[in-house]
């Protein structure tokens, strides 16, 4: 793999995603701002100190993302312009996935909830479980949200109306964060245990153990080829892994880059990295 390294202007580059343009766009958690990245980086403005993190492509054609310091979830059009809609105090809104039904679906970590937020209106759905730390969320093959609970070891599937089933992990302190899907099934990363894992539609779970178990997985996205790209925030690395549970891994040319989010487009993996850049993969 080629491996390019960009400098993005504003501080933490941390979410990423290919959007209906065709553009990357990255969120800057520390500067408070949205960079655009196609041909050349442009970077919009939003309110100091709200804390982009993850941002996902809505139905709308529209990018969304949550804004973990000021407790609210952004919009912004692909022409820059920007907006939001406030939410609970203090929920602590983080991961951000387009659901099935139309509406945009989002994580509160700090309230055990998840939420649904469409037409400008919010309705929140209680996980059942305290302490929980839902983290991120994504529209599974089965057309359910499926959810990382963070400090409860669990993968919880959630209906469009409201219905909760949790999937208890075998690994104790596994602390599952970054969440995706395939048309098969569920993939997930565990930055505690050191493990990929998957889950099918009925709750089968399956755990792959990294080579490396102190490599503090964080984010995964799937490949287009039944396996996943997903990075390696402990080992400076982005890992690869094959639907057969087989591992690869590219180191980046960074040292302590901190590798967070990452998206696929056409070819080529594009990844956030918190301390000022983001690489680019390519075979």
């Amino acid at each position: 793999m080629q491996i390019d390294e960009l400098t993005v202007p504003g501080k933490g580059p941390y979410g990423i995603t290919a959007g209906p343009d065709g553009a990357v766009w990255v969120t800057l958690v520390h500067s408070g701002q949205i960079a655009r990245i196609s041909g050349g980086t442009r970077v919009f403005d939003l309110d100091p100190g709200c804390g982009p993190a993850v941002i996902a492509p809505g139905p709308d054609g529209a990018l969304w993302f949550s804004r973990l310091h000021d407790h609210r979830i952004g919009r912004i059009t692909t022409d820059g312009t920007a907006t939001s809609v406030e939410l609970p105090p203090e929920c602590g809104p983080y991961g951000i996935t387009a659901g099935p039904d139309g509406a945009m679906w989002f994580t509160e970590m700090n309230t055990d909830r998840v939420g649904r937020l469409a037409d400008g209106a919010i309705e929140e759905f209680p996980l059942g479980v305290k302490g929980s730390y839902p983290s991120t969320i994504v529209t599974g093959p089965d057309g359910a949200l499926w959810v990382t609970l963070n400090q409860a070891d669990t993968i919880t599937r959630v209906t469009t109306g409201g219905a909760v089933t949790h999937f208890a992990l075998p690994t104790e302190k596994a602390a599952p964060v970054g969440i995706t899907a395939d048309d098969q099934a569920v993939w997930f990363v565990e930055i505690g245990a050191g493990q990929v894992g998957r889950v099918t539609p009925d709750g089968e779970v399956t755990e792959f153990p990294l080579p490396d178990r102190e490599a503090r997985p964080h984010a995964i996205v799937p490949d287009g080829d039944g396996g996943c790209w997903f990075t390696e925030w402990g080992a400076n690395r982005v890992g690869h892994i094959t639907a057969d549970g087989e591992f690869d891994h590219h180191p980046l040319p960074t040292p302590g880059s901190e590798p967070h989010g990452l998206t696929v487009l056409d070819d080529e993996v594009w990844v956030a990295l918190e301390t000022g850049k983001v690489a680019t993969l390519r075979p």
